[in-house]
């Protein structure tokens, strides 16, 4: 069996994201859901909003910025707190749909060993096409939040969808369900929506300001001590996720130590073995260098000449 592609590009700009994006994007048509992790309040460490207005205005002039509400109470919870939030953080210069705003819709998970059906925000089945455009960091309960997080809960609704993945039915702790269970559940939920978008989904992971924290800890995240990396896509969510995963543990030692102990402490690896196990994508990939002449290269190659992200804050 052939290799997944996934495209690398040290360039962390809007010029970078554009790059990536053109090489993944053979396969989106027609109205496009641009799902995003817009973050909490004044969050230090999401995408920078320049980038996807310029990635939108020249690739997807009719994309849509679409998110739902979340579990916990906060600055997402409703949707008039979420859509207040989105101004405040400067998502303001597209089109927004907040999808779980007017009600929820099942979608069949096939082959889960959890669920059968998730339920998602309703509107995201008016949309053609899906772009997963992922700030990849770390993640209090996931390990690590890739385009299987950005989607698995990103598209599940607020009331319900994230109820099943996080909660035990019958349990008073909200955050009940964690560890490998969660990672499986949460991969099982982004399933059902990959399998609805069928060949009309691709992904995109930005490796930059990779706190160990989720962009949900908004102003609260940890402080960033893992080395920016650049930008990788792919059409395979598995592949591009485990290139981002590859390309940390290849970092040294200390760059690498606190995301991998984030990774590790939570079992936030079984949501690549469990992807396999589903038939959502290949962990075998060719790693592109777009920044010369599209040879491929080892993560180790890609990461060799990373800045220490406290180097880059003192300009030592």
């Amino acid at each position: 069996m052939s290799k997944s592609k996934v495209y690398f590009t040290r360039d962390l700009s809007a010029e970078g994201l554009k790059k990536i994006y053109k090489k993944v994007n053979a396969n989106i048509t027609g109205k496009v859901a641009v799902k995003l992790h817009t973050g909490e309040k004044n969050g230090p460490n999401i995408i920078p909003r320049e980038w996807v207005k310029e990635l939108l205005a020249a690739e997807i002039p009719e994309g849509v910025i679409v998110e739902t509400n979340t579990y916990y109470e906060g600055d997402r919870y409703t949707t008039p707190q979420h859509l207040e939030t989105l101004k405040v953080n400067g998502w303001d210069f597209a089109p927004v749909d907040i999808m779980d705003d007017k009600g929820t819709k099942m979608l069949p998970v096939k082959g889960g060993k959890w669920f059968s059906e998730m339920s998602v925000g309703e509107s995201m089945t008016s949309y053609d096409s899906l772009v997963a455009l992922t700030h990849f960091k770390g993640h209090m309960m996931g390990g690590f939040g890739g385009s299987n997080k950005n989607i698995g809960i990103g598209c599940a609704d607020g009331r319900i969808g994230k109820k099943m993945i996080h909660t035990a039915e019958g349990s008073d702790d909200m955050w009940s369900i964690a560890e490998e269970e969660l990672m499986e559940r949460m991969s099982e939920s982004t399933k059902a929506t990959i399998d609805y978008f069928g060949e009309n989904v691709t992904y995109v992971n930005v490796m930059r300001n990779m706190s160990v924290s989720c962009d949900c800890e908004g102003v609260n995240a940890e402080p960033v001590v893992t080395p920016n990396i650049g930008i990788v896509g792919s059409v395979d969510i598995l592949a591009v996720d485990k290139a981002s995963v590859d390309l940390v543990y290849a970092l040294s030692e200390d760059d690498r130590a606190a995301l991998v102990e984030r990774i590790e402490s939570r079992k936030g690896l079984r949501q690549l073995s469990y992807m396999k196990e589903l038939g959502m994508g290949s962990d075998e990939y060719e790693l592109i260098d777009l920044d010369n002449g599209e040879v491929v290269i080892t993560p180790a190659e890609a990461v060799k000449d990373v800045v220490p992200f406290d180097t880059l804050l003192t300009g030592c």
